[in-house]
């Protein structure tokens, strides 16, 4: 495997395989793909840090999408490994997160994405947005610097 030189150190990884599901009409993978990619990754990520269905719903909190961003920089294809790395880079310990991502292909260290995802806290029950819960605050730490995220 090649060196991959991420964005930002220590990344949370989540790898994936593309399928023939994945690809559309132009025999690359789909960006819808890759906008689902994201959100498994980001969620992956979140169970790791303990905060999985179950916890969120103890807590009536959860944290949903409101923003995505895309830059789609080299395609991949069926048989392809991607790299799905996320860091967290933005929270402002009251309602938003927000989370950074490079996908890179695995046999060539070639980066195919960058994007960002803005996350707010809600309350389950009534999806209001809501105040984070001190677990959130813990667990959702900031896991890379850029500047204008925090």
């Amino acid at each position: 495997m090649p060196d991959i030189i991420w964005d930002h150190p220590n990344p949370f990884i989540h790898e994936v395989s593309i399928e023939a599901q994945h690809i559309d009409d132009f025999q690359h993978t789909n960006n819808v793909v890759y906008l689902s990619f994201m959100a498994k990754t980001a969620w992956e990520h979140s169970k790791a840090l303990g905060l999985d269905f179950a916890a969120y719903g103890k807590l009536n909190r959860g944290m949903v999408v409101r923003r995505h961003e895309m830059d789609y920089l080299a395609p991949s294809h069926q048989g392809d490994r991607i790299l799905c790395a996320t860091w967290i880079t933005g929270n402002d310990q009251r309602l938003r997160l927000r989370r950074r991502f490079q996908f890179v292909k695995a046999a060539t260290g070639a980066t195919l994405l960058r994007g960002m995802s803005e996350f707010v806290c809600i309350d389950i029950e009534s999806g209001k947005p809501k105040r984070m819960p001190p677990e959130f605050l813990t667990a959702y730490k900031l896991t890379a610097h850029v500047e204008g995220d925090a």
